[in-house]
């Protein structure tokens, strides 16, 4: 598939998975975030890892308040993503609590993060990361991931890979909703090791 052709093919994708979104009620979003809350805290992945990257979720993502509770309780240190808008660089920095998000001030996107002039600590300077949540607007059941558009992830995985020994292992989560038949992908696009939905067998 030509350049053009994936990209064409990504923005209707995008654009279609938005309007599926923005379909799905409060209640269900909450029961699916729940329930994939509970998949992920069995995960043997999520159990070994100690040092877990997680986003904070936007309102048309899965919820993560749970995760983000439980990396704490089990005493494993938890990385939330600080964005630069004028740039496609991302850092992932260090939550210091669940209760700390409250108070972080709020990006363009209503997202909180960190101020960029706030010392915190970053992932890859201190050891690498052992698991990734990744967001995304959609999937596919071969681990395709449709991103929004700004390529934050991929820039940070590539990162990752320059900077520790062994690759993180990438975990997406999605709505039902937000599976679909295949997505479409250029050369560009990292492949995340697992999509975790509902019915993910």
């Amino acid at each position: 598939m030509a350049a053009a052709a994936v990209s064409g093919a990504k923005r209707s994708l995008r654009a279609e998975l938005k309007q599926r979104l923005r379909a799905i009620s409060a209640e269900e979003r909450l029961r699916q975030s729940r329930l994939l809350a509970q998949k992920v805290i069995a995960h043997s992945q999520y159990q070994k890892a100690q040092r877990i990257s997680i986003f904070l979720s936007m309102p048309d993502e899965i919820e993560t308040d749970e995760i983000i509770k439980d990396i704490f309780r089990r005493g494993k240190t938890c990385f939330i993503p600080r964005y630069q808008f004028e740039s496609r660089h991302m850092d992932m920095v260090r939550l210091a609590s669940p209760e700390e998000i409250a108070s972080l001030p709020r990006t363009s996107w209503n997202i909180p993060q960190p101020g960029e002039d706030e010392a915190r600590e970053e992932a890859l300077a201190t050891g690498g990361l052992d698991l990734i949540f990744m967001p995304g607007l959609g999937f596919d059941r071969h681990g395709h991931r449709l991103g929004r558009g700004r390529g934050y992830y991929d820039a940070y995985l590539s990162r990752c890979e320059q900077h520790q020994r062994a690759k993180p292992y990438t975990l997406a989560l999605a709505f039902r909703e937000q599976i679909c038949a295949r997505v479409p992908v250029d050369e560009h696009d990292v492949k995340v090791d697992e999509v975790l939905y509902e019915d993910a067998p």
